[in-house]
């Protein structure tokens, strides 16, 4: 099992913490990741990141399809891929109706077909075969809409790639798991539990894997959780450093009856508490949401305890099938002692 380091997104300010991601860089981290949601964007933190360090991976967890057309993501990924030897990883994810129309304006519609189809359109652009073309239900290039000038022209990617682009999807309910076994290079669980994750995803999975012509669980294909860690004798504390965020995830990320991490939650056996959570969540009374959640919850998902415990539970997650363990943390002294116990 692998380590990398996942840096999330900016809050009010963007800090790009650059002492953290050269340490993971110097310690042997494989790769560090930067999500984006409405504020600070990928691209331009892993652009940060890859002209301040020598040998890690630099990841987008995700970057959001909608945000933007398949052809610029083929792009981007090229000039981050080429920029930086061939260190980029490229994580795709739609991100929720939320966002996805409440902040880009663009309709949510089909998750799915939508995500084939761009997958299928950014390793078209990169692969350079032919000149990019593709009459899909949500792409068409080039485009040939009633209000299109007939203009339009057969285009490919200038650059030459160098080094190849590993795709990863993010996706947590089982018809997306399945569809980033089969057409990814990887998968980007969140709140992933090792303790319940295989049995829960197993399914998914093994249908992905089969569809892929590949069955089995393939070599190639990289499960990358993203996992807060804390090496600390105060476990309890700890515990309340998780509870926001995955309060904000069960009780408040979507729609009552559209929320995928709630949805999880249960399938974990937790779906009393993650119905209390919400519904203290959506009135309004946080405090009381965060207080709800099990502390056995909260103990699957995230790496909290003392070194020896922590030690522990690595064994956990080294045998649930993770491939490499993405950790978010906040302080140097947990990034180092998880690479002496792992790396």
């Amino acid at each position: 099992m692998r380590l990398a380091l996942n840096m999330g997104y900016a809050g009010t300010a963007v800090d790009p913490r650059l002492d953290f991601v050269r340490e993971a860089d110097r310690l042997g981290y494989h790769s560090v990741w930067v999500a984006e949601a409405y504020g600070s964007d990928a691209v331009s933190m892993l652009a940060w990141y890859g002209a301040s360090t020598e040998r890690i991976g630099i990841g987008s967890a995700i970057m959001q399809m909608p945000a933007r057309t398949p052809a610029m993501t083929a792009m981007t990924a090229a000039t981050l891929s080429e920029l930086s030897g061939g260190r980029f990883l490229l994580g795709l994810g739609m991100s929720g109706p939320q966002v996805v129309e409440g902040w880009h304006g663009r309709p949510y519609g089909k998750p799915l077909r939508v995500t084939r189809e761009y997958v299928e359109i950014v390793r078209a652009a990169l692969g350079r075969e032919a000149k990019l073309r593709f009459a899909g239900e949500y792409h068409r290039i080039p485009y040939d809409g009633p209000d299109a000038t007939g203009l339009g022209k057969t285009l490919r990617l200038t650059v030459h790639p160098q080094h190849p682009v590993p795709i990863y999807l993010a996706a947590i309910g089982p018809k997306n798991v399945a569809l980033a076994a089969e057409i990814a290079d990887g998968w980007l669980p969140f709140w992933y539990s090792p303790y319940r994750g295989a049995e829960v995803f197993a399914p998914a999975l093994a249908t992905g894997f089969e569809a892929s012509g590949e069955p089995g669980n393939r070599a190639r294909f990289d499960i990358l959780p993203t996992v807060p860690a804390v090496i600390t004798d105060d476990v309890e504390q700890a515990r309340w450093g998780v509870r926001p965020l995955l309060a904000l995830y069960v009780g408040g990320m979507g729609a009552r009856g559209t929320n995928f991490y709630f949805d999880l939650v249960c399938r974990y056996g937790y779906e009393e508490a993650a119905v209390a959570v919400q519904d203290l969540y959506l009135v309004g009374k946080r405090e009381e949401a965060m207080a709800a959640l099990p502390d056995a919850l909260i103990d699957e998902v995230a790496l909290l305890g003392p070194r020896e415990a922590v030690a522990e539970k690595l064994e956990v997650w080294k045998a649930s099938g993770v491939t490499t363990l993405g950790v978010v943390v906040q302080d140097l002294a947990t990034l180092r002692t998880l690479a002496e116990l792992v790396l």
